[in-house]
This record gives structure tokens, C-alpha cells and sequence, in this order.
């Protein structure tokens, strides 16, 4: 079958390789849809991931169906639409490093339990829109990791897929308000339109003064001087200045989530954050909350569908990972298979 690997230092390639087979207590997957992250460019520039320099096959956020099910295996049918656990994988991680990845025309899952690995959803939901389960549970647990109370003001730097995902994780924990920053007007129109109150570009607005409007002033004996009411920031923008700008306008007791990579090092000012005893809470991966969000998004799949930008065919994979690196091309690509 046909996959897709980095083969090298920035060389992505397809790559023939041997189908997977299904034994007694395996599922076999044909992939549908495969959502491309920013990783994938990660991995790529990287050369691979270790032990498979040169090596690796890529592809984490997929949804399929299941073509085979081991005589041993319980909870599935041939037919059913699945979404998947990539962290769960006994022979790896799917797509991050692992044997498989899900940039291939099937996957198989070793050791399959429901609702370990897999979870069936509803035929109804389009496949792009299954693809992003897995980036929304990464939004989820950032979102979580903030610990979100009903009279908390939030605001989420960055309207990509992530932060797009934790204006949705806020609004069903039913936060106060929830404001989007980013500096593309496209992205802000989508925030609106699943679910932020405001939003803000910061290319064109203060954001501390504009929060403040929004949020009130949140001054007091130990930080005073103006600055926003803002209760929780989410940084899933990955900008330079963004950790830096709210430990200079978070009130006191505030907490920072930062779920974006940021590729170079940030410099803080402990100084100024003691006084605002400012929390800093860092969100990686989904130890919870890969099926959690997935009842949601079967509810609501129309919200999270506003979040595809661009879908693209299987044989045009390496075209969609080449897309989505470019900045500002795409939103959210999916690969789909016919």
C-alpha cells in the first residue's frame, strides 16, 4: 500500500509498503480522513522522529472505518466509523514515531478494546469533521488544564484549529466570556462563529485596553494600575510576545495555559509576576480527553466543521502537508479517501 514517510532532513516521500493484516485480537482500518498538523512539518524538519531517522511514517489525526475485525475482538462490526486513540497504540504512537502512521491507505490496531484505542461514532458525521478529534482533544485538555469556573473571563490567543477547539471546550464548560486575539481577519470570523463573545486584532487594537472594555479593570493593592479583569489566558498562538504581554497585564491570581510550541526560548519577568501571582499551567497532548470531546462533536459537528479550511485527496497528501506549512494558506487541511 501507499504511505506517506520523511525519508530525510525536510524529504517527505510515498513510500510502498506492506498492508497490515489483522490477527485474533486485532481491528483493521481502512483510513478515510487524516487531518495534517503542525507537527508533521516538525517531524519533518527534524528528519524523523527517534529510534526512525529516515524513517517515519506520518499521519495522527485520522478517522476510518473498520474493514476487519479479530475473531477474539468484541465491541465492533465490519462497517462501523471509528474515531481513534493515536497515543494508545501498542506498537507505538500512530503517526508520532510509531510503526504506522495514518497517511496510509490502512492502519491496523493491535490489541483492539473499545474505547481504548477506537470509538464508534455515528455514520452521519462527515469524515473531515471525525479527523478532528483528536487536535480537539488536545484543545480540551488545555482547556481543562486551566481549570475554567462559570464566572471566569478567558480570552484565547490564536484562532487556529487548537484555539478555535478551546473557544468550544470554554463555551460547554460555560464560562463567563471568552474573547479570541488573533491577526487574521478570516480566523476572527470563525471565532464568532463557534462561539467566541469578542474578539480582538492586535494588529489594529491594544489588547490590554480593548480587554479591559470587556472584561473591567482588574487593578488592585497588589498590581495596580489598569489591567483587564481577565481571569484565564490560553496562548495557542505560539507568538513570541504572547507569555511575555500577559504576565504584563494578568491581574492577581490569574492563570496563564500555554498549549502552542513555542520554538524558541521566552523570557518571563519573575519579578513581575510575583506580584500578580500569576499561574502558568503548560498542556500537552490528551492523558483524558481523546473521547470525551467526541460526544461533542457528534452533537455539534456542524460548529466543528467551520474549523476545516481546505480538504484535499489522498494522492494529493504530500500537496496538503506542503499547504499547511505555508503560513496563512490554511486553516485546517484533511486528507480524504475515497
Amino acid at each position: 500500500m501507499k504511505s506517506v514517510y520523511v525519508t530525510g532532513p525536510d524529504q517527505i516521500e510515498w513510500v510502498e509498503v506492506d498492508a497490515p493484516t489483522a490477527g485474533p485480537t486485532d481491528v483493521l482500518l481502512k483510513i478515510r480522513a487524516c487531518g495534517i498538523c503542525g507537527s508533521d512539518a516538525m517531524y519533518a524538519n527534524l528528519g524523523g522522529i527517534p529510534p526512525r531517522h529516515g524513517a517515519t511514517p506520518l499521519g495522527h489525526e485520522p478517522a476510518g472505518e473498520v474493514i476487519e475485525v479479530g475473531a477474539e475482538v468484541t465491541g465492533f462490526a465490519v462497517g462501523d466509523h471509528v474515531v481513534v486513540d493515536t497515543m494508545a497504540f501498542t506498537d507505538g504512537l500512530l503517526g508520532s514515531g510509531g510503526a504506522q502512521g495514518a497517511l496510509s491507505e490502512f492502519v491496523v490496531v493491535r490489541d483492539a478494546v473499545a474505547n481504548r484505542q477506537l470509538k464508534v461514532i455515528p455514520s452521519h458525521i462527515p469524515w473531515e469533521v471525525a479527523a478532528l478529534n483528536e487536535p480537539m482533544a488536545v484543545a480540551l485538555h488545555a482547556v481543562n488544564r486551566t481549570a475554567p469556573g462559570a464566572r471566569d473571563r478567558v480570552v484565547v490567543f490564536g484562532a487556529g484549529p487548537i484555539g478555535l477547539g478551546a473557544v468550544l471546550g470554554y463555551r460547554r464548560a460555560g464560562v463567563a466570556h471568552i474573547v479570541v486575539v488573533d491577526i487574521i481577519p478570516s480566523r476572527l470570523a470563525k471565532a464568532l462563529e463557534v462561539g467566541a463573545d469578542a474578539v480582538i486584532n492586535s494588529a489594529e487594537e491594544d489588547v490590554s485596553q480593548r480587554l479591559i472594555e470587556l472584561h473591567g479593570d482588574g487593578s488592585s493593592r497588589f498590581v495596580p494600575g489598569a489591567r483587564p479583569g481577565t481571569n484565564i489566558f490560553l496562548d495557542a498562538a505560539g507568538a513570541p510576545p504572547v507569555p511575555k504581554i500577559v504576565a504584563s497585564i494578568a491581574q492577581h491570581g490569574a492563570t496563564l495555559g500555554i498549549v502552542a510550541v513555542h520554538k524558541k526560548p521566552v523570557e518571563f519577568d519573575l519579578g513581575q509576576m510575583l506580584a500578580s501571582e500569576l499561574t502558568v499551567v503548560l498542556s500537552m497532548g490528551y492523558p483524558t480527553e481523546i473521547f470525551e470531546v467526541t460526544d461533542d462533536i457528534v452533537e455539534n459537528w456542524e460548529k466543528y466543521a467551520v474549523i476545516v479550511s481546505d480538504t484535499l485527496p489522498f494522492d494529493q497528501a504530500i500537496d496538503a502537508l506542503e499547504l499547511a506549512r505555508v503560513p496563512g494558506a490554511a486553516d485546517k487541511v484533511v486528507v480524504l479517501h475515497e
